[in-house]
């Protein structure tokens, strides 16, 4: 069964309610695709500290660190799921931004 959710992607934090927090997109999702965007939100989490280790290596250059790589791939999977899953606002404000790759 699904339910509605309201995401905060700067926060990677999922919510069903509303006024709690700011909230970026709304989406209705079953408990199933709800714990596959929480991994995603995790898997972010895990790349931005291993990016953070990254840049104190002078070094590495951003385009040729895999760790940045992994990040920018698990966002788009991010917004591809809230895309999936948004209502017809989330939807458009994802076209309206250019943010999925085609």
């Amino acid at each position: 069964m699904k339910k509605t959710y309201y995401i905060s992607l700067a926060r990677g934090e999922i919510s069903q309610i509303s006024t709690a927090s700011p909230w970026n997109y709304k989406i209705e999702a079953t408990d199933e695709e709800i714990v596959q965007l929480r991994e995603y939100f995790d898997q972010i989490y895990s790349s931005d500290w291993q990016g953070f280790f990254r840049a104190h290596t002078p070094y590495i250059e951003y385009h040729h660190d895999p760790t940045n790589d992994a990040y920018d791939e698990t966002i788009q999977k991010v917004y591809g799921l809230i895309y999936e899953l948004g209502d017809e606002e989330t939807r458009e404000h994802i076209d309206q931004e250019g943010i999925l790759k085609d």
